[in-house]
């Protein structure tokens, strides 16, 4: 019999996860509980993510897993026992709660105590990605269960201190929270500083409604909701998918109606004879780069301290009057209403030969001969959502087949990602996008190079691979993509998705061959690395530099074409 290794295992993981994971799409409905749902938990469990650490351990709970989640979903959801995902509905004049998770842009309702219902709007990614957190929460649970109860099927003394807790929320003297914590650590098998990390870490997120002592919370009520379904299969959670959803994932619905207001913005403002270059970035970095010095000068009558990096950092309370200053002299803010969760800026680069730029950014307004190039900047899309979009933006129509041709000189995508070879706040650029588990292969020549970078930054050049979701991801698999004759340097989510539009556009005309691509990405973790994954926890300060140093050669490269 031939040895299967364990990145093929892995591989294998990922394609039993993705395959199940549409078969229960178009099914309507399963039960984590039941064979379906066993399936889905079996692939998860044999291809154990980096992220989620300790959770094949039956005798511990996996915290930074746990965190990590949390932060993506909305407090409360552990104990639902019905999750619905369902396109747009009308829930605007509905009396339902909206909540949203701290860390990812998407739309739920609590629709009463024990359900709730996400509004998919951003594709596949979003359901695998929900999907993903929801399996980790449940095989987390059933470990949590067992050490509710003792032989005897009677609630351990540990437990029953847990519910004097949540019976009583009151706050706690320091005292009272260590002993609570001390009990609490030995449910989940973990040390007391490891659980105080965690309950300190969540606290953060507490509100009116959910309450304090979220760590206590979350583990009371994926306990109680396990030992429900133990009393009766009528408590079993049950994942539900409306018909409207698939309809809404072969539409394309949302990123049509995103791109038609960004266009129209753009024939609104006289602007679509102008060359348009387009930045997949964050909200802050281009304006901050672009308007940031002579708005602080305008504001603090001073000259900055130290280099432009040292400079943005002096920018972090002046938010408000940098987007005053922008939106005064050529930037005009898109704010999203589509559902697509991609919020938009156009920059009018005509307006920028009276705006002081930083010393260090090199643009000289006054010698550039050509026509000024018009910027949009597009927030981050998420997985797949990254094709819809682009493709709906490089489409030369608009509503009803009305005609919206538009010139692109430039697509650049500054992300972050995984990186394979490298540390936290590396800068990865692609030379191609590897679909995981699929042939799917887009080579193109990048317009960076390692030579446009400051040299005190680490730079790798390499292909890129595109992963379904980053809580799937491998050790053995990733090592393979980054040892084997592949020589891969990173992993993320869109970068394959906004290729294969920007490839299926120029077959079908609607752009140049010639157009400009880059692609340039900051490490924002290292899933290879223990304490280096991403539920480690954010860059904070030391992801300013590579993001700023990719934006500041973008934008070079945009004015200097």
């Amino acid at each position: 019999m031939q040895y299967i290794t364990k990145s093929q295992k892995a591989r294998n993981a990922i394609r039993l996860i993705k395959i199940t994971a549409d078969a229960l799409v178009l099914r309507g409905y399963y039960k984590p509980s039941g064979q379906s749902g066993l399936k889905l938990a079996e692939g998860f469990q044999i291809l154990s993510p980096e992220i989620y650490g300790s959770m094949n351990d039956p005798r511990i709970i996996e915290l930074k897993g746990l965190e990590y989640v949390i932060e993506r979903l909305p407090l409360g959801i552990e104990k639902c026992n019905r999750i619905i995902l369902t396109a747009q509905e009308e829930f605007e004049d509905a009396s339902f709660e909206k909540v949203l998770p701290p860390k990812r842009r998407r739309a739920s309702y609590r629709v009463s105590e024990k359900e709730i219902c996400f509004v998919i709007t951003r594709g596949l990614s979003e359901i695998y990605d929900i999907l993903t957190h929801i399996t980790f929460l449940n095989i987390e649970a059933v470990k949590i269960h067992k050490q509710m109860r003792d032989r005897e099927l009677n609630l351990t003394s540990q437990w029953k201190e847990l519910e004097k807790i949540i019976d009583n929320p009151a706050l706690m003297s320091e005292d009272e929270l260590d002993q609570a914590l001390w009990n609490l650590s030995i449910i989940l098998g973990r040390t007391f500083h490891e659980t105080k990390s965690s309950y300190a870490y969540l606290e953060r997120y507490h509100n009116d409604h959910y309450g304090r002592h979220i760590l206590f919370r979350i583990i009371h009520g994926l306990g109680r909701r396990v030992d429900a379904e133990k009393e009766s299969r009528d408590n079993e959670l049950l994942i539900a998918f409306t018909p409207a959803l698939n309809e809404m994932i072969a539409s394309q619905m949302y990123g049509q109606n995103w791109a038609l207001t960004l266009k129209r913005k753009i024939y609104e403002l006289g602007f679509q004879a102008r060359p348009i270059h387009i930045i997949s970035a964050n909200m802050h970095s281009v304006r901050n780069l672009i308007y940031g010095y002579a708005a602080f000068k305008s504001k603090k009558k001073r000259n900055p301290e130290g280099d432009l990096y040292s400079f943005i950092k002096e920018l972090v309370d002046l938010e408000e009057d940098i987007q005053a200053f922008s939106e005064k002299n050529g930037l005009y803010p898109i704010s999203d209403t589509s559902g697509a969760f991609i919020d938009c800026q156009i920059i009018d680069t005509e307006q920028l030969k009276g705006v002081r730029l930083h010393p260090e950014l090199k643009i000289d307004m006054a010698q550039r001969q050509n026509e000024s190039p018009l910027i949009v900047v597009m927030d981050y899309a998420f997985g797949t959502q990254a094709f819809e979009v682009m493709d709906e933006l490089l489409d030369t129509e608009g509503a009803e087949n009305e005609s919206m041709p538009l010139f692109f000189s430039s697509i650049s995508v500054m992300g972050k990602a995984g990186t394979l070879p490298g540390r936290k706040g590396d800068i990865m650029l692609a030379t191609s996008h590897v679909f995981e588990g699929t042939s799917d292969n887009y080579s193109f020549q990048n317009d960076l190079s390692k030579e446009d970078f400051d040299s005190d930054i680490p730079v790798h050049e390499g292909p890129i691979v595109t992963v379904i979701g980053t809580s799937l991801q491998n050790t053995d698999l990733l090592k393979r993509f980054q040892t084997s004759t592949w020589k891969a340097v990173g992993l993320e989510m869109e970068g394959g998705h906004y290729q294969k539009a920007i490839s299926s556009a120029m077959i079908r005309g609607h752009i140049s061959k010639d157009i400009k691509v880059r692609y340039a990405y900051y490490a924002s973790d290292n899933p290879l690395v223990s304490g280096q994954t991403l539920a480690s926890g954010s860059m904070g300060d030391e992801g300013i530099k590579p993001t700023y140093m990719i934006t500041k050669v973008i934008i070079e490269k945009i004015f200097g074409g």
